[in-house]
């Protein structure tokens, strides 16, 4: 199982807004920027977290971003569930070209204990249990500089038709 770029962003959209400090309140393209996201895809990101209700978003002077409390008590297995959408089989047994084991085989059954075991696991775990030591201290520290410049190839770090 594989979880969706979506997902991940979210999941760390909402961990950076765990470790707000004080009244700070960080918009969406800080968020981007810290995240090394890009602030399209983060902004879908929030619009759909506002909707679910675990941050609030205000526009303007003083605006920003912060988590609300049903952010912070966040079920990780609720919430990877609802982003992935409805959940899959792991592999495809049926289709257009249905698997000739399909009677008689154990593995999809064990898949599916499989999938069920890895949201079983991220149930219990909140939003608010991944920013303990020593991650939150590392949140609060990253994009503090500029996101890196992609457009050097990393092989490559000194081009000479690049000003530095």
């Amino acid at each position: 199982m594989r979880l969706t770029r979506f997902t991940d962003v979210a999941l760390r959209v909402l961990m950076r807004l765990a470790v707000a400090e004080g009244g700070e309140a960080p918009t969406t393209r800080e968020v981007a920027a810290s995240m090394r996201v890009p602030y399209t895809h983060a902004a879908k990101v929030v619009a759909r977290l506002q909707h679910l209700g675990l941050l609030d978003a205000r526009r303007g002077r003083g605006g920003g971003l912060t988590l609300t409390s049903a952010g912070h008590s966040a079920s990780i297995g609720s919430l990877v569930r609802e982003l992935e959408g409805p959940e899959e089989e792991v592999v495809e047994c049926e289709g257009d070209t249905p698997c000739p084991l399909r009677s008689g085989c154990r593995l999809r059954g064990a898949l599916r204990r499989a999938q069920d075991a890895f949201y079983a696991i991220l149930e219990p775990i909140t939003v608010a249990d991944l920013v303990t030591s020593p991650t939150g201290p590392l949140l609060l520290g990253i994009g503090s500089g500029p996101p890196p410049d992609r457009s050097t190839p990393p092989d490559r770090p000194d081009r000479p038709d690049r000003p530095s």
